[in-house]
């Protein structure tokens, strides 16, 4: 038998080693799209046990801490995180009234989320054209500060929304306001309610008055800040409002 000229003798075996050739690249694409399908659901299980795992037991560091003591090791190595472990019952009420307050006024009766503020935080996003806000919930707030980073974006919003689903289906509302305020950060390397006491006020969590208490709450969206600004006329003005509102916020118990 002859070829044909310009032809070439294709034999039978050749075949599917050409066919696989061209579905080559879409193959790859469905085994990265595969992969990367498991390890989403493997983080989500992890994430799911470990919050389970801290209903008996308390968590020995969060997310933000652990990037914080990296920072500090870097830009100031003399400086160690402060946190010190103590249970609900022995942080004053001031302080939880006070936090309340400013933070998440319908805490004790809302699921983790609070629909309008989250709008909100979308509308004013877009007229500025960047993330600046996001209608935070004192669970978020925790879920953020357990597993994620500081960094904005929608990517991390939607995963901080799964982890405040998990937060609620499995603790008591007691238990997620006792992590925050052992877990929440207060100022340069101070985190939790017991540190910050001491840090600002030489006192413990259980001895917060109710005007450190509601200075003390006003910091929370800008630790950092307020630490190296404690003389902040804002600062100031702030507490008192909230102050004025502890009275009307419901504890969770």
């Amino acid at each position: 038998m002859t070829t044909a000229p310009g032809r070439s003798r294709t034999s039978p075996g050749d075949r599917p080693a050409r066919r696989a050739a061209r579905l080559g690249p879409a193959r790859w694409i469905a085994y990265g799209v595969y992969v990367f399908f498991i390890a989403v659901l493997a983080t989500q299980l992890y994430f799911f046990l470990q919050i389970g795992a801290w209903t008996v037991t308390n968590p020995g560091s969060t997310a933000f801490m652990r990037a914080d003591a990296w920072t500090l090791a870097k830009t100031h190595p003399g400086i160690a995180l402060q946190r010190t472990w103590v249970p609900y019952d022995q942080i004053s009420r001031n302080l939880k009234r006070a936090i309340i307050a400013s933070e998440d006024a319908n805490f004790v009766n809302n699921n983790g989320y609070e629909t309008d503020a989250i709008l909100q935080a979308w509308e004013k996003n877009k007229s500025r054209g960047k993330i600046v806000a996001g209608g935070s919930t004192i669970s978020q707030q925790l879920a953020r500060n357990l597993f994620l980073s500081r960094e904005k974006s929608y990517v991390r919003k939607a995963q901080e929304l799964v982890i405040t689903w998990m937060l609620e289906f499995w603790w008591t509302k007691e238990r997620i306001f006792e992590v925050y305020l052992n877990s929440v950060e207060w100022g340069n390397g101070v985190y939790g309610a017991e540190a910050a006491a001491h840090y600002y006020y030489k006192t413990s969590a259980a001895k917060l008055t109710a005007g450190q208490s509601a200075r003390l709450a006003v910091m929370l969206p800008r630790p950092k800040y307020f630490d190296d600004h404690r003389n902040s006329a804002y600062l100031t003005m702030r507490a008192r409002v909230i102050a004025r509102r502890m009275g009307a916020a419901e504890l969770p118990e």
